[in-house]
Formats: C-alpha cells, structure tokens, sequence
C-alpha cells in the first residue's frame, strides 16, 4: 500500500536500468475503416479482427465477457474509444529488431484487414469523420471518461476518439539521467509536432493546422506541457506533481469510479469514501501515472508522447530521431537545449500545431532545429553503430526525416497532396 512520497519515489527509482540493459519500446495507432463506405468500424468489426488475429498466436484479453484486446509475448494490441487499436510493442533491445516487429504486426494486420474489407488510416487525426459519427465500445474505463473529460478540456472528446499517435518508451539509468531527458524532450516537444505532423484533413477538408491532432492534446483535459516539467525535475518533484494531481478514475474490483474530487494525496490519506477509505496500491499508483496524459511523462521509464502516427513507411523515424539523440548523444544535445529559454518554447509549443516548421524558438525556425537536431541524432546512432544483417545501422531509418527537411515538407503535405487532386477518399488509405 502506498501510503508517503517516499514509496512513489521508490517506484520511479526502480526504473533505473545500467545503460547496457536499456530498451526502446514503441506504440502507435491506427484508425480502421470499413472500405466501402468510409465510416470506422464498429465493435462488431473489432470482434472479427481479433478473431481472425488468434490465428497468429495472439492470445485474447477480456473485460467480463467483452474483448478488449490481445497480447502475444510482450506484446498488446489495446482497443482505443472510438475503435482505433493500438500496437504497443515489446521492450526490445535496438530500432532493428523494434521495426521488424512492426513489420510482423503488419503482415498480421494486412492480411486479415483484407479479409474484412476493413482500411487502415495512419494520420494523427481522423480525416473523415464527424465525432458524433463515431462508434464507441464497451470498454468500462470509456463510458466514464467520456462523461468527465469534457469538463476540463473542451477538445477533451476529439482525443478520445478522433486521434492517433506514435509514443515512444525509454529508460534512464540514474535520476540525473532521467532529469536530462526529461528536459531534452519537453523542450523538444514543437519540433517533434513540426516535424512529425500528419493531421491537417479534418472531415474531408483541408484545415489550417498542419498537425490538428496536437492541437486538440493542447485543449485536452489533464494534458498539456505544465511549466514545472522545463525546471531541475527530479524524482521528488515529480511525485509531488502527481500527488497533487486530480485522480481521473479509480478502478474498484470490476467497477470504474469518478476521481473527480480528489487528488491522490488524498487517496494516499484515505480520504477516498466511495472505495471504504482504503489506501492506494502500485497498481492504483500506475492506473494514475497512466491517467496523465502531459505531452511526456514518467512511470518507471520514460512517456514521449508529441508524434502524430505515420505511415508504415515512417513509423521507425520518430524513434530513430529520439533514441539517436537519447542514448546516442545526450551531453551534446542538452547543452543545446540548456540555453533555450522556457517561455519561448511554451510560445513555440502553442505555435507549432498551426504554423509548423514556420514557427519561430529562439530566433530560428523550427525546420533549422529540426535540420539541426536530425544531425545530432544521426551522429549518436552512428556512435551506437548497431548494425542489421545487411551491415546498416540505425541511422537508416533517419532517411524519411531527412527527405522531410530538405524538401521543407511534412507528412501532413503529402496527405493533402495526395487527397486534393480530386478529393477522393480512398486515398486517405494506406497504400
């Protein structure tokens, strides 16, 4: 039972790994729509997929007597709110074998999509549909967030349903190290939506954002970059803010309860008389830190949480951006980040979904930092010089990134490039 600070900070230090034993885990979602009539598929749908996905060794999980995803080693397929799935893959020890398992997952996906008639949309936000058009599933946790969300963030709903993201887990091994990263990647957040936007068809139209999904995360309930995550943020620091944050929900056996009017100092004090007074455990610590949907966050490893989901043939970019600058090459890139000041970046921050690599931080552009930092992380995979079995090594899958900035173009161009010739939803689809 957690009952002081001391114990959540103990649950962040036991996330510490040695640097040889650090793992990339990646996750990213998928919209799936029925192929003939451009509408997302229903939970009827779902049912069938995952049916047919047993058949390579998935293993189904259910709520009661509802599946709500399958797992296969250390693998999940989740179900999202309004039906989008999302992979989230195992802990695995470099982008070469991290890629191949998206590649796998792929082959599985395709094959049984096909059989359905079911298409895949990878963009950051749903380009068709009305949210009142959605479909929604019986997943417990849904029915109660999609009654409370609203209250605090008016977008609150459109990024339960209407968006999909790349999310890309690390370790660190020491509170120094974690306190690094941590700023690296807040700090990085408006080139991260720049230079990872794919979201700017909304309803069959062109919009003026060239990433709405991260304009929606931006007027989203319990998110948000809070100015806290740019100061020297430690493990005791970072306990306080969570402690002081709002409990969103609190699962009681098979029930979901409204967190609404309390923090979970509260709950750490018993104060919570809806579940008996009783005090929190890890796993109720866990469903919280999960419940904090900040641009990047901690639990016993590290939350990168700002990329629009891509196509296939991107997907590995965002990670190789990040794990090259991460575990390849740390000390060079704080020390550029270290002198950028933390208003200008919030400014950024709040720019970049609309104006893109327009966006000014620090007297530059974001597609000089971005053209910037690209090298920096080329530079650390090349220092990491972990090779395939054709003798390549990671900084490979930093060549979609690279082609973005030299033409000045993003994901979500290509989209619109792709659906303007004649306004054709099919191609939305992935190809």
């Amino acid at each position: 039972m957690i009952s002081s600070k001391e114990q959540i900070i103990e649950f962040f230090q036991s996330g510490i790994k040695t640097t040889e034993n650090f793992k990339i885990g990646i996750e990213h979602e998928k919209f799936l729509f029925n192929k003939n009539n451009f509408t997302r598929i229903d939970y009827s749908k779902i049912k069938e997929m995952f049916a047919a996905l047993l058949e390579f060794g998935w293993n189904p999980i259910f709520e009661g007597k509802n599946i709500i995803g399958l797992n296969k080693g250390g693998k999940n397929i989740t179900l999202e709110p309004g039906n989008q799935i999302e992979l989230s893959g195992d802990k695995l020890n470099h982008l070469h074998e991290a890629c191949a398992e998206s590649q796998d997952y792929l082959f599985e996906l395709k094959l049984v999509t096909k059989k359905l008639n079911i298409e895949i949309v990878s963009a950051g936000f749903d380009p068709i549909s009305k949210l009142s058009e959605i479909p929604n599933n019986p997943k417990r946790r849904y029915k109660l967030m999609t009654k409370d969300m609203p209250l605090d963030g008016k977008l609150s709903l459109d990024m339960m349903y209407r968006t999909c993201g790349t999310q890309l887990n690390i370790d660190f091994n020491s509170e120094e190290d974690f306190e690094k990263k941590f700023k690296i990647i807040n700090s990085l957040v408006p080139i991260s939506i720049a230079l990872f936007a794919n979201s700017s068809i909304i309803e069959k139209k062109k919009s003026k954002y060239s990433s709405y999904r991260s304009k929606v995360w931006q007027n989203t309930s319990r998110g948000g970059l809070p100015k806290i995550f740019f100061e020297k943020l430690n493990f005791e620091k970072y306990a306080d803010f969570i402690m002081n944050f709002p409990i969103l929900f609190i699962q009681e056996k098979e029930s979901y309860i409204s967190g609404k009017k309390y923090i979970f100092k509260d709950f750490m004090q018993e104060k919570i008389v809806e579940i008996g007074n009783r005090l929190p455990t890890e796993d109720d610590l866990s469903i919280h830190l999960s419940t904090i949907f900040t641009e990047n966050r901690l639990k016993k490893y590290i939350e990168l949480r700002s990329m629009d989901t891509c196509g296939w043939d991107c997907l590995c970019s965002g990670p190789a951006f990040y794990v090259g600058m991460l575990y390849g090459n740390l000390d060079e890139v704080y020390d550029l980040i270290n002198r950028w000041d933390t208003d200008k970046i919030i400014n950024a921050y709040l720019d970049a979904p609309q104006k893109g690599f327009n966006t000014q931080l620090m007297g530059k552009d974001l597609l000089y930092w971005a053209s910037l930092l690209l090298k920096l992380s080329r530079k650390g995979l090349d220092k990491r010089d972990i090779l395939n079995k054709n003798k390549k090594n990671e900084a490979l899958f930093l060549n979609h990134l690279q082609n973005l900035i030299d033409n000045k173009t993003t994901n979500a161009d290509h989209m619109i490039d792709r659906f303007s010739k004649n306004e054709d939803l099919s191609e939305l689809y992935d190809k």
